[in-house]
């Protein structure tokens, strides 16, 4: 433990963000510097408890007293090999993860949570800033060919990891530039793209070949990747979403909320996008379908463009402003949530339902129409139910809808179907200990488990490239969750 009374002497505190109406006008990051002295202070409030949740709370199992107290005493170096020995990626994460691992500090239970995914940040990027974060090939290769399918976090772990072990890895991205979600579904707002960049750099140095706009199942057939390589690691991510399919679906104006973002994304870059195909929310009443995080990033998008107004609404009841009483602490709490482009302007409603889009005589989207619910459980099968509430229906002006209702499943017309993989019950790749139904493809992150955060791509990732070097080497030296966190 740094010091025993720091979370005693001091608060949580972190990096205050620039102002709402300036960092509307650009996509660059929104936080301020914050003095390294405060992250040193704010590694001090870590208890080094006894049984440290934050453990099971990080889906990676980053090893946080350890890091925590390397950083109060300020061993940069040291702080940032126990995190490496867990996270490939501490730069991605201390910037877009919820932070589990904060819901499950001790210290949460009466006071603020310790600023862990800060710290995390402030240990990768102080890495790189003294040149901690260097090229490592591996000193000998296996002889053994992996290809890995897709670029996004799981995909960029795995080959990480294969390639630490001494394969020669692979990645196919169908896109024009490598890094999966993290390039194409997160804002710049809240992830520069220099940050994979930066990242990619290392990677390519240390021996891992990069092969972008490569459709894998057309520009490469299934029988071309089962013939070339010794083992595939399918990562393309859940890509099929879910829609609404309600009266007017078909007006021009409802769109995908991963479409918005991921030309917006490609319009940052600098790409060109065809004049009949720009997407944008300018001077537009854009309503976005949707409570969650890409929901939240398109309420953000659409404030940089110059929205006229952004609303966002949800089928459920707004979450009570605590932790509920059905998600005590360590467990990831129903509460409330305000991210920052909420705070940059959004009005917020819950518990409604959209009905209809409605539209004018030359087929584009002019209005919506909703009404509230109500929702009630049934006490004998513990099941929820909503019903409409009379004299609540309206209509709400609107130019725009962004659905981002969430994700079905992977695509499975073309590589997957050509594999023969097997599906689980929802549409995912069917893949116990990550290999699938086809002895050398293995699968990670939402294509094998369904849509979820960015670090449990990452940790999926890992995992499933342990597994194959386990299937391809007969065992493995790769680190599994199991790292023992007394080796520090």
């Amino acid at each position: 433990m740094g010091d025993p009374k720091g979370f005693l002497k001091h608060t949580r505190e972190l990096p205050d963000s620039r102002d709402p109406q300036e960092r509307i006008n650009d996509y660059q990051e929104i936080y301020l510097p914050f003095d390294q002295e405060k992250t040193v202070t704010q590694a001090s409030r870590c208890m080094d408890c006894g049984v440290p949740f934050c453990h099971n709370g990080c889906p990676l199992g980053n090893i946080i007293p350890d890091f925590n107290e390397a950083v109060y005493h300020e061993d940069w170096g040291k702080a940032f090999h126990i995190l490496s020995s867990t996270n490939n990626f501490p730069e991605f994460t201390g910037r877009i993860c919820p932070a589990p691992c904060e819901t499950a500090c001790v210290l949460g239970i009466n006071q603020p949570a310790v600023a862990i995914e800060h710290i995390e940040k402030s240990i990768a990027e102080t890495a790189f800033e003294r040149g901690l974060i260097q090229p490592n090939p591996p000193a000998m290769r296996s002889g053994k060919k992996i290809a890995v399918v897709g670029s996004g976090p799981a995909g960029l772990a795995a080959a990480a990891q294969l390639n630490k072990a001494g394969h020669t890895v692979t990645v196919f991205e169908r896109n024009t530039r490598i890094g999966g979600l993290l390039r194409y579904g997160i804002p710049d707002f809240k992830l520069e793209k220099w940050v994979i960049d930066r990242r990619l750099e290392v990677l390519e140095a240390e021996g891992i070949r990069f092969s972008p706009n490569t459709n894998v199942g057309v520009d490469i057939t299934a029988a071309e990747l089962d013939k070339k390589f010794d083992a595939v690691v399918l990562s393309g991510g859940s890509t099929i979403p879910r829609d609404l399919n309600i009266p007017g679906r078909e007006l021009s104006g409802v769109y995908y909320a991963m479409h918005f973002l991921e030309q917006n994304n490609k319009r940052v870059a600098g790409d060109k996008i065809p004049e009949e195909e720009v997407l944008m929310a300018t001077g537009k009443n854009v309503l976005v379908i949707g409570g969650g995080d890409t929901g939240s990033d398109c309420v953000g998008t659409s404030n940089r463009h110059g929205a006229k107004s952004v609303t966002q609404v949800e089928l459920l009841s707004k979450p009570p402003d605590e932790r509920a009483a059905e998600t005590p602490w360590p467990l990831w709490p129903m509460q409330l949530r305000t991210s920052s482009s909420h705070e940059e302007g959004c009005e917020r409603t819950w518990a409604v339902l959209t009905k209809e889009f409605l539209g004018d005589e030359q087929g584009n989207l002019r209005a919506v129409k909703m009404v509230d619910i109500e929702w009630t459980k049934d006490l004998s099968s513990g099941k929820y139910s909503f019903s409409e509430i009379d004299g609540s229906e309206r209509e709400i002006p609107c130019e725009l809808v962004l659905l981002a209702v969430g994700y079905l499943h992977p695509q499975q017309e073309g590589l997957l179907n050509a594999l023969g993989v097997e599906y689980d019950a929802r549409g995912n790749v069917q893949a116990e200990n990550y290999q699938t139904s086809r002895d050398k493809v293995f699968a990670a992150g939402d294509m094998r488990r369904g849509q979820s955060l960015v670090v449990w791509a990452i940790s999926e990732g890992r995992e499933a490239a342990r597994a194959v070097d386990e299937f391809l080497m007969g065992e493995s030296l790769l680190e599994g969750k199991e790292v023992n966190a007394l080796a520090y």
